[in-house]
């Protein structure tokens, strides 16, 4: 898997931290609002996840200076239960 630079992680999260700042204050109109659904998509493909919370972790574990044991690398608003891998994401089932 390509791995983004963290410079690039960086400003995606960046990006999507004032988007969503924006669209949660009420004050976004739809062009907000998709860019926020864009940069979602680009970090979520950029760090090989699913889903925003997963990228976000990744992203900030991909950055300079991150730590396992450094909580400031979680999401605030994701609150990661004991025992859960925070190490890249979950691999996906074979059927």
């Amino acid at each position: 898997m390509l791995l983004a630079h963290p410079a690039v992680l960086h400003d995606l999260v960046e990006r999507y931290t004032a988007l969503e700042r924006a669209v949660t204050s009420g004050s976004a109109d739809p062009v907000t609002r998709q860019r926020l659904a864009d940069t979602a998509y680009t970090l979520c493909v950029s760090t090989g996840t699913r889903d925003i919370d997963a990228a976000l972790i990744a992203a900030r574990h991909r950055l300079p200076g991150a730590r396992v044991e450094d909580d400031s690398v979680l999401s605030p608003r994701t609150p990661v239960r004991a025992g859960a891998r925070t190490d890249g994401p979950a691999p996906v089932p074979v059927n």
